[in-house]
């Protein structure tokens, strides 16, 4: 850092030549600024706002066989949590901006956590929809209030980046807490991680609270009290629909159609190739395990060559991996397809908000995030009992290379209409 400070000095009066070792402790000062301020706590919030939803698909072999129920009604359990929980995000960005984000996010972990509780304590299907419902509703609004708040507090050309670290909160709950998980459900029931799980989250979300809000004070005092010459980045006044609706289509369906056949992979893992509940849990962590890892990756390709190209790729190849799930025969090859899987799903989500949050003008960031993670958790909510019920009729292959080719139609349409020198091939996002 010394060395690099030195260099741009010199660099002021006559031409120098930069010390070995310099770029790479500006790029290292780089990354540690990321986690000054308010990210790590947005990260921690991340965290423990997925832990009771990080549970449910694991444990729905357990549930089904608990309740003796069908592909359909296990799929309504996964597409009443997904449907309540995007219709309670369309509203979000204007609720957090009236009761402001620290709220906002007290209510999605403490509130999540306090359903997850009364999910464990659930003895009927009925009850356990109701309760699920009741959950995702408290919690459909961190997303998009977190994802504009970090944006706000973010410059343009590190966006990917933060929004890639903040995913690894989520990811990182989904295959932490499924280590948890198998021992407790081996042990006692599916019903003990949502009871032994929840308490301390509660707990989590009331410290969050008061810990954002020290930090909000100490940052708004150290802004007024420093004379910040950093440059203002322009934002975007108007969106560019021509570009903006296909990248929409694009990123949602990929998700619609991904996720609600993803939703039945416990299920496929151990009906079709008989693997074992508790290994099925831990096949269910691979992905988010790779989302620490490949998600601030994917958020640095977005900032470095855009968001657009990182997202279209990963939905080209979204279809084939589908296609290569109907030939695996066995638990070792699909832990292998599932690796390719979550380095793909996990490079395209933060390149998609990225894109989202620097094409979307300030003042209405938050309302289209919310209409945004709206649609997309909509669509793949109302898509999973569709698909449970095709995989009754005719089983896991058809659905799964039909899905397939689906896809593929869709990422090449879509791709087709965002491929121009002016979007597709731009280095960086407009700003």
């Amino acid at each position: 850092m010394i060395y690099d400070i030195i260099w741009r000095m010199n660099a002021a009066g006559t031409p120098q030549k930069k010390p070995p070792g310099a770029v790479k402790l500006s790029y290292l000062a780089r990354f540690r600024s990321l986690f000054t301020g308010l990210l790590p706590l947005f990260m921690l919030a991340h965290f423990g706002h997925h832990v009771v939803g990080a549970m449910l698909n694991p444990l729905l072999p357990m549930i089904r066989d608990d309740f003796n129920l069908t592909y359909t009604s296990a799929g309504i359990l996964v597409s009443v949590f997904s449907i309540v929980g995007g219709a309670a995000q369309l509203p979000a960005g204007w609720l957090a901006d009236k009761i402001g984000t620290r709220r906002m996010i007290f209510l999605s972990i403490s509130g999540v956590a306090l359903g997850g509780l009364l999910i464990g304590l659930s003895n009927s299907y009925v009850m356990l929809v109701v309760l699920l419902a009741f959950t995702a509703l408290l919690g459909g609004g961190y997303h998009p209030a977190a994802a504009s708040a970090i944006s706000n507090l973010t410059p343009p050309d590190k966006r990917g980046r933060a929004l890639g670290l903040h995913l690894i909160g989520g990811t990182s709950s989904f295959w932490f807490v499924l280590l948890l998980v198998a021992p407790m459900a081996a042990v006692w029931s599916w019903r003990s991680p949502f009871i032994i799980l929840s308490i301390p989250i509660i707990f989590l979300g009331i410290a969050l609270y008061y810990l954002i809000g020290k930090r909000e004070i100490k940052q708004t005092a150290k802004t007024n009290s420093t004379n910040d010459k950093t440059p203002v980045v322009a934002e975007v006044t108007s969106i560019n629909w021509r570009v903006f609706l296909p990248f929409i289509i694009l990123s949602v369906g990929t998700g619609m159609i991904t996720q609600s056949i993803a939703s039945y992979y416990s299920l496929y893992a151990t009906d079709v190739l008989k693997v074992a509940p508790p290994i099925v849990v831990l096949l269910m962590a691979i992905g988010p395990f790779l989302g620490m890892f490949v998600a601030p990756l994917g958020g640095y390709l977005a900032d470095r060559i855009g968001a657009i190209p990182v997202v279209a790729v990963s939905c080209l190849l979204a279809g084939p991996l589908l296609f290569v799930v109907s030939l695996v025969s066995t638990g070792w090859v699909f832990a292998f397809v599932l690796i390719l899987i979550g380095i793909i799903n996990m490079s395209r989500a933060p390149s998609a908000e990225t894109y989202l949050v620097t094409a979307i003008p300030l003042q209405r960031r938050a309302t289209i995030l919310g209409i945004y993670f709206f649609a997309g958790a909509e669509l793949a909510g109302v898509m999973t009992p569709v698909a449970g019920r095709l995989i009754d009729t005719y089983g896991f292959d058809p659905v799964l290379i039909g899905g397939a080719i689906t896809q593929v139609i869709l990422a090449l349409a879509c791709t087709a209409f965002l491929w121009n020198g002016d979007t597709f091939r731009r280095r960086k996002p407009a700003v």
